[in-house]
Formats: structure tokens, C-alpha cells, sequence
């Protein structure tokens, strides 16, 4: 169980770089390509850096591992896993499908997970043993909703750009099972997975940072995030998540993925 003193600490982290990413949304920001021509900007770089200031003032034994900053006590006990905004392409472009992402792994497992848009207002706090809180400025709660099987459920995925070849086969079967199939959205979508609007999001090519907060978010809304076999994910993972709001739904789904 996360000590509701971490919980609050977390969510400190989820302000202070909203307050970075707030007032640079929709502006003429010089926007870089990295080594993988992912974008990045000067909003990416200093909100990860406001959390990590916070994380060694409050928490200096726990190690961090962050997209734009790399990793500090990686092997440590207790880890803060920092994607500041996940979307960046959705950022550049002056679209609110981003989000900050903040994870806390105890000995390498996901257990605390927040999805932040700084934008909208809305946030999603996941707790190992604890249902998701879900808080906006039109209310709502997080909970994942049954769905029948694939064919009655909605899909999403950030992009078919992120399917590698050896990925396309299987997305491409579960794409045809699906009764819809939306694009856009990174995080987001599985933040819309958590207050069941969606049933299913697959992604590939992902990051620790990319996934590790989304875990206890939807697991905590009744859902499962998993590898596309309906293993657990760890920081050895294939980059392939699988998320479902219906837990009934994982073996389909994996087996459609992976054609078992």
C-alpha cells in the first residue's frame, strides 16, 4: 500500500509541472527532434526537471528514471518514472491530448501512477489497493465499464506509425475484430479507458515512461494493463501494451495480437 504522504507528494509533482507546461501551451516554442526524431521542447525539459528538484528535496534515496533527463538510482528501491508530457506532438500542435505521466515503482513494479493534463484540469491517481481517483472540472469518476467481446468494443491507438512490421499482422487482426478503431490521444486514451469510454488501447514501441504510470491508473478502474501475450510488463517489456477496461476481454485481445 502507498502512504497517502507519497500519494500527496506525487500529486505535488503533477503541479508544479503543470505550472511549467501552462503557460508555454500554444506558444511559439522552438520545437527540437531528438535522436529518434520524437519531438521535444523547452516545456518537456524544465517540467521534468521542476519534479526532479522535488524528488531530491523530499524523497533523496529514491532513484529517477525520466525521458528528457535520463536515470539517477535506477536500481534503487523505490523509483519515480517521469514522462513530463506525453503527447508531444500533441503539445506542439495546440492540441490537450497530452499529459504528464508520474510513476512510482517499488522494486521495479508499478505502484503508483498519475496522469496529469494541465490544460483540461483533469487528473487520474492510481494506487496499488486503491480505486482510481479521477477529478475534473465537469466531475465525473474513474471506472472501467464490461464490454461483450472485441466486436462490441471501441479500439484506440496513438498511431499506426508506432506498429513496427512484425506488430502490423496482429494490430491488423485485432483492428478487424473491433467494432471501431480511433487514432490520437497517447495517454489520454487510456486516461478515457479509465472512465470507460473506451475498451481497448494498443500501442507498441513504448518506453517505461510511456507505460509505467498508465498501470496503476487503469488497474485501479477495474481494467488490466499487460505485454500484447497478457504478460506482465516490466523494464524488460518489448515496448507492446495491451490495456482493456474489461478484464474479460485480455485473452481475446492478446490472442488476436499474437495470433495464439
Amino acid at each position: 500500500m502507498v502512504g497517502d504522504d507519497i500519494i500527496a507528494a506525487a500529486e505535488d509533482f503533477a503541479d508544479a509541472a503543470g505550472a511549467v507546461i501552462r503557460p508555454l501551451f500554444r506558444s511559439a516554442l522552438l520545437v527540437e527532434a531528438k535522436g529518434d526524431a520524437s519531438p521535444v521542447t523547452k516545456a518537456d525539459r524544465d517540467a521534468e526537471a521542476a519534479i526532479r528538484d522535488l524528488i531530491a528535496a523530499r524523497f533523496p534515496a529514491h532513484g529517477v528514471i525520466g525521458e528528457e533527463h535520463g536515470s539517477h538510482r535506477a536500481d534503487a528501491e523505490w523509483v519515480w518514472v517521469l514522462d513530463p508530457i506525453d503527447g508531444t506532438r500533441a503539445f506542439v500542435t495546440g492540441r490537450p491530448l497530452f499529459g504528464s505521466l508520474i510513476a512510482l515503482l517499488h522494486r521495479g513494479a508499478p505502484v503508483l501512477g498519475i496522469i496529469d493534463q494541465p490544460v483540461t484540469g483533469e487528473r487520474w491517481v492510481g494506487a496499488a489497493g486503491r480505486p482510481t481517483r479521477f477529478r475534473a472540472p465537469l466531475g465525473g469518476r474513474a471506472a472501467c465499464r464490461p464490454c461483450a467481446g472485441v466486436g462490441a468494443a471501441e479500439l484506440s491507438c496513438t498511431s499506426p506509425d508506432m506498429f513496427r512490421p512484425a506488430d502490423r499482422p496482429g494490430f491488423e487482426r485485432l483492428r478487424a475484430a473491433a467494432r471501431r478503431v480511433t487514432w490520437g490521444g497517447d495517454c489520454y486514451a487510456y486516461g478515457l479507458l479509465a472512465l470507460g469510454l473506451v475498451d481497448i488501447v494498443v500501442d507498441a514501441t513504448m518506453k517505461i515512461w510511456d507505460w509505467a504510470a498508465l498501470v496503476p491508473v487503469v488497474e485501479g478502474a477495474g481494467g488490466r494493463v499487460t505485454g500484447w501475450r497478457g504478460e506482465t510488463l516490466t523494464a524488460a517489456a518489448d515496448g507492446r501494451v495491451l490495456a482493456v477496461g474489461d478484464p474479460a476481454l485480455l485473452e481475446e485481445a492478446a490472442g488476436l495480437l499474437t495470433d495464439r
